[in-house]
């Protein structure tokens, strides 16, 4: 960038608490001469009222921790990795991670940052793409109510785990005799016989199949947390009394801490961010000391190599990298929004991104040593066996294991699903605040808590479906519609507007202009063509290898589908609608104006303050003048290699 800016930035009033400048304490009334200005900043009062910021920088990095380190880390990555080539799958994971990972995580900072808008906002560089924005806050306004419901669950769990002995640790008469303790009672005269009977248990599914045993861990969570039904043909049912007073506390603990916004959520993210990691550690410790726990975290971590070459395994490494950082969700632009303007948001992605990663190896020692433990009372050496994925990890397998623990297993059921409920909740908040953040962004008269209490109650309302004796059936569907098929497409459009309509040459003047630091060949080949075409190849496998969704394989009704491809669409075609109202809306004279003028950034576009938005456009003007006219080629080269 020209001297000037470096010049002019390091004036005393702009320089922000790290050291770096920002302008968040100017305002001059003369730089307020556009409508968009004035509409960008003005308060619930009807004044001009400047964008909140956090409180210090260290509670956005643990509000970032909060958000990305999750639910996934502790119970999806261990059994994505397990399922997937064991220790074979990190190479894959970590490569990932470097080229998909890192760089949108340290891209969506970037442009939240720069512009200080949300998710929705933060595409005026781009407004024909505005549906990008628009689509994600959908997606995730349809993912926090299912989280909710599952925090609800967790709750119920955490409840049942006061008592003495652990509820699902045996079994009830009304359960059928089929049922098989799942810790051994005391006095039993053959205990050999009950662990033959429990390596039986493989993979079990809630089909209720007298021809099997099923152990009391899952019936309990099968007939006395869901009342599930077989199949949903002839409807969901009403919701479970004990699970809506789960999903009130989850939403009551989110509309709390984000009611003030982030004056509110910054202070709450130490607790959130790092309470887990001492649970965690409580019960790393007492895993590696059971008999048999080393096995457990071998059998974790064993290669199997033949894996690493089969395209499944390099599609589980990207979604589970996708949705454990919680990339091209929004949440990230989001919450970097309100930093100061300057804050080094490249030290912080690459502490998250190397955090996530350590948590979710973290958290696989630990369940796998207790899982081991478990092998090992069972008399078993085929870990796999004793090991049932997904939703049932959390409410089957480790309950199941905890209740075979012969001392105080009530200590460690508590800790263990205390940590998975504050890390739903710190996920939540996020997911929660992107939506809010995004109402108020365009409805600024809208206060902090109003915007929080009306999406607590319609989430709360929703959420309810997940909580009925179908609602496992509907969580997976709109997981799946709702999250994974509308996420890859927008991440892609993301990326490309970013990468190519924005350009990753202007995206890298941005950075120096904020920063002062220029951006290395890394960053801009994973912004200009690595990350766009590996999202691009795993969005053509995605389609390429579909299949009719299941629960339990069990084939969904019509209608169930029928929801489901509707909440995709109404996700996807946020694209098209937002493009054309951005082309009817530019004030060009003919059609090929209003289309360069609504694939341009606003006027407005660039830092919230307005002396430095100005000086921003200056110099922006100034590096793009000599590089118009040049041809196809040297722009494309440019926009890569700088």
């Amino acid at each position: 960038m020209a001297a000037t800016s470096r010049t002019s930035r390091q004036n005393p009033a702009f320089i922000g608490d790290d050291g770096r400048s920002t302008a968040s304490t100017v305002v001059m009334s003369s730089s307020f001469n556009e409508p968009e200005d004035a509409e960008r900043n003005k308060g619930p009062s009807g004044g001009r009222e400047e964008r909140a910021t956090w409180g210090k920088g260290i509670e956005f990095l643990m509000s970032c921790i909060a958000m990305s380190v999750g639910l996934g880390n502790v119970w999806r990555f261990p059994f994505t990795a397990l399922d997937n080539g064991g220790g074979a799958f990190l190479i894959p994971y970590l490569i990932v991670l470097f080229l998909v990972g890192k760089p949108i995580y340290y891209l969506e900072m970037i442009i939240g940052q720069f512009s200080s808008r949300g998710s929705v906002k933060v595409f005026d560089l781009c407004p024909a793409m505005k549906g990008v924005g628009a689509g994600q806050a959908f997606q995730v306004l349809m993912l926090s109510t299912y989280y909710a419901a599952l925090v609800a669950i967790i709750g119920q769990y955490f409840f049942e785990s006061f008592r003495n002995p652990l509820p699902w640790a045996t079994c009830r008469p009304e359960w059928g005799k089929n049922c098989i303790d799942s810790a051994p009672r005391e006095g039993v005269a053959d205990p050999t016989n009950w662990q033959g009977q429990q390596q039986n248990l493989t993979n079990l599914t809630p089909d209720h199949d007298q021809k099997r045993l099923i152990s009391s861990s899952e019936w309990f969570f099968v007939k006395e947390v869901l009342h599930e039904k077989a199949n949903i043909e002839d409807g969901i049912g009403l919701p479970n009394w004990q699970l809506v007073v789960g999903l009130f506390v989850s939403w009551l603990c989110v509309f709390l801490i984000i009611r003030r916004g982030v004056k509110s959520s910054g202070k709450a993210s130490y607790f959130l961010a790092l309470f887990p990691y001492v649970v965690m550690g409580v019960l790393l410790v007492r895993a590696v000391t059971l008999p048999g726990s080393i096995d457990g975290i071998i059998y974790f971590i064993k290669p199997v190599w033949s894996k690493i070459l089969d395209p499944k395994v390099w599609y589980a490494a990207v979604t589970q990298c996708f949705y454990s950082l919680s990339v091209c969700f929004g949440n990230i632009i989001m919450y970097s929004s309100f930093n100061k303007f300057g804050h080094n948001v490249h030290r912080d992605a690459t502490i998250v991104t190397a955090l996530d990663t350590a948590t979710s190896m973290l958290a696989g020692c630990t369940i796998f040593g207790i899982l081991g433990h478990l092998a090992h009372e069972i008399g078993t050496d085929d870990i796999g066996k004793v090991v049932k994925g997904g939703a049932g990890l959390a409410f089957i397998s480790y309950p199941d294991a905890i209740a075979k623990f012969k001392s105080l297993p009530q200590i460690f059921s508590v800790l263990f699903f205390l940590m998975l409920f504050v890390l739903g909740i710190g996920s939540n908040i996020a997911m929660t605040s992107c939506t809010v953040t995004a109402i108020r962004d365009r409805f600024p008269n809208f206060k902090q808590w109003q915007c929080a209490l009306l999406i607590a109650c319609v989430s709360f309302a929703i959420g309810l479906v997940y909580i009925t004796p179908g609602g496992q059936f509907m969580l997976t569907l709109v997981d799946f519609f709702g999250a994974s098929m509308i996420a890859l497409v927008l991440g892609i459009a993301e990326l490309y507007t970013i990468g190519w309509i924005y350009g990753t040459d202007r995206l890298c003047k941005d950075v120096e202009f904020m920063m002062g630091r220029k951006v290395g060949k890394y960053w801009r080949l994973c912004w200009a063509v690595i990350t766009p075409l590996i999202m691009t190849v795993i969005l053509i496998y995605f389609y390429a290898t579909y299949e009719p969704l299941t629960y339990n394989n069990i084939i969904y009704p019509h209608w169930a589908y029928s929801i489901g491809w509707t909440i995709t669409a109404f996700g996807i075609l946020q694209l098209p609608l937002w493009m054309i109202i951005a082309i009817i809306r530019d004030p060009g004279k003919t059609l090929s104006e209003k289309i360069r003028g609504a694939f341009s950034p606003k006027k407005n576009w660039g830092p919230a303050d307005p002396i430095l938005r100005e000086q921003y456009n200056k110099e922006i003007e100034n590096e793009l003048m000599p590089k118009r006219g040049r041809g196809f080629w040297p722009s494309i080269k440019q926009n890569i290699f700088g």
